[in-house]
């Protein structure tokens, strides 16, 4: 697992705690920034993932 990886899976679960904390408090902008970092966080893990895929790939 590299560091991509890690924040982005991070990014991506504090996202999810800001927009449902948005949804409770019905604070639609909350809910909106966290639903963009949760999303941002999505694709830093994905490019960590194909950054740990060629990674691999050049091992064999």
């Amino acid at each position: 697992m590299n560091k991509h990886q890690v924040k982005g899976s991070i990014r991506q679960a504090a996202g999810e705690v800001q927009e449902q904390a948005g949804k409770l408090t019905g604070n639609k902008e909350q809910e909106l920034k966290g639903h963009a970092r949760e999303q941002a966080g999505k694709v830093q893990k994905k490019a960590g993932d194909l950054k740990e895929t060629l990674r691999e790939s050049g091992k064999h």
